[in-house]
């Protein structure tokens, strides 16, 4: 199923990687919800997933989380990385993070099994700053953001693999975001079948939080 949802999105003509409810809000989130497809080799893609899948297979899918935001996942953090892998995530920093901004130390590594899914949530400000950025690995999804307050303005985010996602601003904290089930996975007309996903997650720190504070609970992105 993943295949053929690859191989359909690749034919996919023009840009073609965000849509939303209007053009107001297009222009609104235009720098705050960003997509750069390909922005991985299939070879660093290779490099991150054969880093990762040891660490992941010795833990079990869950079908609940802490603030019920998950279901059917695996996650972990991660701060020791391969030489090859901080390379690519320093790209990400470079990428996503302006020159001022602190990260957490720790990666946040979440993976989904084919008919896992993330509810519509907002991350709290108390675990993670302004921005967050996540690689996408393996399969595709869609990324819905609905205003809190207006839940008819919305954006569409199309997350194929090796492509890299960033919120910021007020795609972070004015919008809740989610990762579709397999069976409402669509990018307007275009189904997009899901596999099983690992996202890469590299958060800045939340204001008046030092770098090596712990206990901060991942966002679910």
């Amino acid at each position: 199923m993943a295949g053929s949802g690859w191989l359909a999105l690749r034919t996919m003509p023009g840009p073609g990687w965000v849509r939303g409810s209007g053009p107001a809000v297009l222009r609104r989130l235009r720098d705050a919800a960003v997509v750069r497809p390909g922005f991985l080799s299939t070879a660093e893609e290779e490099t991150l997933r054969r880093e990762l899948d040891p660490e992941l297979r010795r833990r079990r899918y869950e079908f609940d989380h802490w603030d019920a935001a998950i279901h059917g996942f695996r996650e972990t953090e991660k701060s020791r990385w391969s030489e090859a892998s901080r390379a690519i995530l320093q790209r990400v920093q470079a990428a996503a993070f302006g020159p001022g901004q602190n990260l957490l130390s720790s990666v946040h590594v979440l993976d989904l099994e084919p008919r896992g899914y993330i509810k519509p949530h907002v991350d709290s400000i108390k675990f993670c700053g302004s921005t967050i950025a996540g690689l996408s690995l393996l399969s595709p999804s869609v990324m819905r953001l609905v205003h809190t307050q207006e839940p008819g303005e919305w954006l569409e985010l199309l997350l194929e693999p090796c492509s890299l996602y960033i919120l910021r601003d007020s795609a972070r904290y004015d919008f809740s975001h989610e990762i579709l089930r397999d069976e409402e996975s669509f990018f307007g007309e275009l189904r997009v079948p899901r596999g099983r996903r690992i996202s890469v997650i590299c958060r800045s720190l939340p204001e008046g939080v030092g770098p090596e504070e712990p206990g901060q609970p991942p966002p679910a992105c």
